[in-house]
């Protein structure tokens, strides 16, 4: 059996502004996602009901700029209705495989009250502070990003 250096128990963060993951194999094509708070999300190749990577970086992207804005517009009133699309096409070309044209579309809807006109006017302008600054993911995504792969003492970049 040929194998490589087993990593320890759980995923463990390195410094307070690292994060990590780890993934499992847990079946041909499905895999588990763990994260240090404990949480799991499953995975697998989009022959069943499992997110896809592609599906969760999508998910990622939602989430990330969707804390954004709901962060800020609760302050002055729950929406009536959250809804945020993210949709892009796969593509395979000289450059490899890879996403272009990632789209987020917001669909939000506030109360007929002076709070939520107040919240709703806001949703321009974080939705922009978030794309520009504040969302991690969307902002990883399109930077120039380098990732790093090891497999024993051999890193590949």
């Amino acid at each position: 059996m040929v194998s490589t250096p087993q990593p320890s128990a759980s995923p463990q963060p390195a410094a307070p502004g690292r994060r990590s993951v780890r993934l499992e194999r847990t079946a041909p094509g499905r895999y588990a996602v763990h994260n240090v708070r404990g949480g799991t999300v499953t995975l697998g190749r989009g022959d069943d009901t499992a997110y896809t990577p592609v599906e969760l970086l999508l998910a990622a992207i939602a989430g990330c700029t969707s804390v954004d804005v709901d962060e800020v517009t609760t302050r002055r009133t729950e929406p009536e209705s959250f809804v945020v699309d993210v949709v892009a096409d796969k593509t395979s070309d000289e450059l490899g495989n890879h996403l272009a044209g990632v789209e987020i579309t917001f669909r939000l809807a506030f109360p007929d009250t002076d709070a939520g006109q107040a919240a709703a006017g806001m949703v321009e302008r974080v939705v922009r502070l978030s794309h520009e600054k504040l969302c991690t993911v969307s902002r990883t995504v399109m930077l120039p990003t380098p990732v790093r792969s090891v497999v024993g003492d051999t890193v590949i970049e």
